[in-house]
């Protein structure tokens, strides 16, 4: 019981679009009418700048965070804490409150990483800034350390290899225009 009602919870938690919320408050325009398209941090940044964007990274985050940590309270542990945080992650891409187009994941992909494994956290933190530092593309930043998510848990919780290569997945399928902009020479590099 306790499982299934975290993955519900999980899903509407993850529905609650960070962005579009964001951007009604400060009265701007829907970021899913503008720039890529995507309700993220990185979109958000690109358009409207870093205050928004910050607010938007951490709501994403926190949906993540707060959805794995309450399954968590409810007795739900290993692998099906590691499927609440898919959970989560769908909701943030297919967000039911909002037409299903959400974003691509990765923020709230990482709050719920944070609850299973700090540590694993950290260096997918690292991975992800040391990438965005040397290139300057998000996208492939956030690719790889989706990509090198189950290879950490494999170490670290095997129980939650499985469910962070569905989380990395989602993540990459969600990277497709962005992976043919790398292999075009068309992405947009973010500007520090």
């Amino acid at each position: 019981m306790g499982f299934i009602l975290s993955l519900v919870i999980a899903y509407v938690l993850g529905s609650i679009s960070s962005g579009v919320l964001i951007a009604k408050l400060c009265k701007l325009p829907d970021p899913r009418a503008e720039g890529s398209g995507n309700t993220g941090a990185t979109n958000t940044l690109r358009l409207y700048g870093k205050k928004p964007a910050l607010f938007v990274l951490i709501g994403d985050v926190l949906k993540g965070f707060v959805a794995v940590l309450l399954a968590s309270m409810l007795g739900v542990t290993g692998g099906l804490l590691g499927l609440v945080a898919l959970a989560a992650v769908i909701g943030h891409v297919f967000p039911v409150f909002f037409k299903f187009k959400g974003g691509k994941g990765v923020a709230t992909a990482a709050g719920a990483f944070l609850v299973l494994s700090f540590g694993v956290t950290l260096l997918l933190l690292i991975i992800f800034a040391a990438i965005v530092y040397f290139t300057r593309y998000v996208s492939l930043a956030s690719m790889i350390a989706a990509i090198a998510a189950p290879i950490l848990f494999i170490f670290s919780a095997p129980a939650l290899a499985f469910p962070a290569l569905l989380v990395a997945g989602l993540i990459v399928w969600k990277h497709s225009d962005n992976i043919e902009r790398l292999r075009t020479g068309t992405e947009s590099k973010i500007e520090f």
